[in-house]
């Protein structure tokens, strides 16, 4: 028993390690170790096992470590099987369409992950890098993925408020879930970012099962009630256009 312990801590400190890369370039094993709270000495040795297995590369001329090739190669592996790839001329056909930026993002805990971006075509815009992760309950793709998935959100209340409209009880957030399965779509409305909001659709698979959410956003003088018909028809029929192709095209392996 000790073992397995010992065993899932080592592998639970590694995910930690690589986790911290998602927003740093680079970083030391003392920026890592204040970081997780681990000693310098733990993170020296978690970093360095991660470097001999290629999922880190080491600057030469110091101590800073960044992501390396192993970690990009199974990243590129894994967006190619959820079908990211086919699935990016319909995500830009959407923006093209609408001229605002367009994600596609999967849920990982009680957070979703965006995996791929495309740029809004107006100055004025709200783009999310790939990678950005956001909270499940602030953002129309979290909704999304809670509404039409078989998993609810664990977090616990209240839950963080990014904004007066941020839903922060599982009650509030039940009632939200039940509107946007009647509708079939949901909205953000300025409860993650005030000034943006946004429309997302649930993505599925052969099974009917929710693998990812689509989403168009951006500031809230183009996103008037007036724009929402034309927006929601827009994303549900990219939505359902996704969920055709990933089935054809064999994603998820």
């Amino acid at each position: 028993m000790t073992g397995a312990r010992s065993g899932t801590q080592s592998v639970d400190r590694a995910m930690a390690v690589l986790r911290c890369f998602e927003k740093e370039e680079q970083l030391t094993p003392t920026a890592v170790a204040t970081r997780l709270g681990l000693t310098v000495s733990t993170a020296h040795r978690i970093m360095g096992a991660l470097h001999a297995a290629d999922m880190l590369a080491q600057d030469p001329g110091g101590e800073r470590y960044f992501l390396g090739p192993t970690t990009a190669i199974l990243g590129r592996l894994a967006l190619e099987r959820m079908g990211t790839t086919v699935m990016q001329p319909v995500l830009t056909a959407l923006r093209d369409r609408t001229g605002e930026a367009v994600s596609l993002g999967a849920r990982i805990g009680d957070e979703v992950a965006v995996l791929v971006q495309i740029p809004s075509t107006h100055p004025l815009r709200y783009d999310q890098e790939p990678g950005a992760r956001n909270p499940i309950h602030v953002c129309a793709m979290g909704k999304a993925l809670l509404a039409f998935g078989s998993e609810p959100a664990t977090m616990p209340e209240p839950f963080e408020r990014h904004t007066p409209s941020t839903i922060t009880t599982h009650a509030e957030l039940d009632a939200e879930l039940r509107r946007i399965r009647t509708r079939g779509h949901a909205l953000n409305n300025e409860e993650r970012l005030v000034g943006v909001r946004s429309v997302a659709a649930p993505v599925h698979d052969q099974t009917g099962h929710v693998i990812a959410a689509v989403v168009v956003q951006g500031p809230t003088v183009r996103f008037g009630d007036d724009r929402m018909n034309e927006l929601v028809e827009a994303v549900t029929g990219t939505a359902r256009e996704l969920s055709s192709l990933y089935r054809t095209s064999g994603g998820g392996g």
